[in-house]
């Protein structure tokens, strides 16, 4: 089979793929949703309301047929890219609540992932460099505690130290209710603060980001941490390594410019998995700094019940992950033809 054509399939196979993992993410949801103790009808009305004003508005819902002729609907309704209406956010549609809330969301899980692969990179280079010493073993131990400390009692722990007990960073929220957002062009308050000309209003932006990002950032960063220093490693083993080192390379040119490059080929593989990781982690962060993001939302939308709002917003990232992942592993396809065959 020739490279093209192996291309070809494999892509296509991903593309086929994505589909069906969509399919099964939206009918998991949907079973579940309805399988968990609760009525919606009784989030909205309260247990108290009448009998005949919850029959009728489970009837306007659509909430009386049976589960088979519910899960026709709804899967009739996404496939025209209608996610509904919120069951608690009367008059709004679920596309409207995630473009209202995905925005927080995005420069949240930018920044994280920036300082993520800062962090990681970083690390794992150091601890590789370093085989058999001090520096090593504590990357690795930097890598298992990052990779198992609980999300909410890090970022818990964070506020404690550095909002509660030195003042230095705020409790939570997304810009101080005192000074005016920047003006919703993108929906992200740095860019649209620099478009505006307000630097103020992109510090304060990024001081309210601060301890969220780092929260979310420094644990996720372990998992860079793990793949950088592994496949560093073993590149710092390989023939031409050794070959550049018999050239009297310097070993910090040796780092950057020949073993590093070579070790980031899993970073980029790992990226779409590391992109679900983030947006799971981005609930409990959101919720735990008040972020007022679409994964918080989320979060309220579950303890509300409100059923087309919680299978928006999932069937919404599991599109986001599914895209990112086969962008990726095509790129990894490009790179290393052993993938593809």
């Amino acid at each position: 089979m020739s490279r093209s054509s192996s291309l070809r399939s494999y892509i296509l196979a991903r593309l086929l793929l994505a589909p069906l993992m969509l399919w099964l993410i939206t009918t998991l949801v949907f079973l579940l949703l309805r399988a968990t103790p609760g009525d919606p009808i009784d989030a909205l009305l309260g247990p108290r309301a009448p009998q005949a004003a919850k029959d009728a508005l489970r009837e306007q819902l659509g909430l009386n047929k049976s589960l088979l002729l519910q899960y026709i609907d709804y899967m009739g309704s996404l496939l025209r890219l209608d996610l509904g209406q919120s069951l608690t956010t009367q008059g709004q549609t679920v596309w409207e609540i995630i473009t209202n809330f995905f925005p927080a969301t995005v420069e949240l899980a930018v920044i994280s992932m920036a300082i993520a692969l800062v962090v990681g990179i970083a690390v794992g280079a150091l601890s590789a460099s370093r085989p058999n010493t001090l520096l090593d073993a504590g990357g690795r131990l930097f890598g298992i505690v990052t990779y198992s400390i609980p999300m909410f009692w890090f970022g818990m722990l964070l506020q404690l130290i550095f909002s509660v007990q030195l003042g230095w960073f705020p409790l939570g929220t997304r810009f101080p209710v005192t000074i005016s957002a920047p003006e919703g062009i993108t929906g992200l308050y740095t860019i649209d603060s620099l478009l505006s000309g307000d630097l103020t209003g992109f510090l304060t932006a990024l001081y309210y980001l601060a301890l969220p990002s780092i929260t979310l950032g420094v644990l996720i960063s372990g998992i860079f941490e793990r793949i950088v220093r592994v496949n560093l490693r073993q590149t710092l083993q390989a023939e031409y390594v050794e070959a550049a080192r018999a050239r009297g390379i310097p070993e910090s040119k040796i780092l950057i410019n020949h073993a590093l490059k070579n070790a980031m080929i899993p970073v980029i593989t790992i990226l779409g998995l590391t992109l679900a990781a983030m947006l799971g982690g981005a609930i409990l962060t959101e919720v735990t700094f008040s972020w007022p993001g679409l994964a918080n939302r989320l979060y309220r939308a579950i303890a509300q019940r409100d059923y087309p709002t919680v299978q928006g917003i999932v069937v919404f990232f599991a599109a986001i992950v599914a895209i990112a992942s086969i962008t990726i592993d095509i790129i990894n396809a490009y790179i290393d033809p052993r993938i593809r065959y």
